[in-house]
């Protein structure tokens, strides 16, 4: 029996163009949209901990489940030219593609769907009856940084033996290299030196990853 392929794909400038929590900022005016789009950059090049600016981006922005909605639509409006063609390329090669984000469950769902992506593994929202912010899940590990490998390595405990593939385009998406049998990185919208330089193979199209997968 041939092994599990599993290919953990980034979702925020990876699969789709935006950031979803820079775009939830921006419901707050441009000067929230700045101040969370500057503490996300920090984060994604590395230079300050992502547990460090995680609740407070939240806290500022308090979404609503109509507002996440919304976002949601902008991740399908802005997602990547080959992100379709290229989900559809690897199943069909036998890869199981699993969304592997530090972005938020429910606004993610309408764009996993749209490329039949049944796995989702990010953090969830929780809201309140009238569908106000009330937290989210403080303990998923893609809130802090290392969180992309736990939930890698947690992945290859019910998988032993997969081969594993990992993308994105931040330093949260490089820490998993260790973990994986391959790190590709992407910068088909946000170009990271330090991904850039830590990855295997670089991309800037999703499509270029066809090649590059192991057999």
């Amino acid at each position: 029996m041939s092994a599990t392929k599993l290919l953990f794909l980034d979702c925020d400038s990876t699969l789709s163009a935006i950031e979803g929590i820079d775009e939830l900022g921006g419901l707050r005016g441009p000067e929230i949209f700045q101040q969370v789009k500057e503490l996300t950059d920090l984060a994604m090049d590395g230079k300050i901990p992502i547990d460090q600016i995680f609740k407070r981006r939240l806290d500022v922005i308090a979404p609503s489940r109509t507002e996440c909605a919304a976002i949601a639509r902008r991740y399908i409006e802005r997602i990547e030219p080959t992100a379709a063609e290229t989900v559809n390329a690897v199943r069909a090669a036998g890869w199981t593609p699993v969304i592997l984000s530090g972005g938020f469950t429910q606004v993610i769902e309408p764009l996993a769907e749209l490329l039949g992506i049944a796995s989702i593994e990010a953090v969830a929202f929780c809201f309140d009856g009238d569908g106000n912010y009330a937290g989210f899940d403080e303990e998923f590990p893609t809130t802090r940084n290392g969180g992309k490998a736990e939930v890698i390595e947690r992945w290859k405990a019910r998988h032993p033996g997969a081969r594993t593939v990992m993308i994105g385009d931040g330093v949260s998406d490089l820490e998993a290299k260790p973990v994986v049998d391959r790190f590709i990185g992407y910068g088909g919208f946000a170009e990271r030196e330090k991904v850039r330089e830590g990855a295997e193979f670089y991309v800037m199209r999703l499509a270029d990853i066809l090649p590059l997968l192991p057999t």
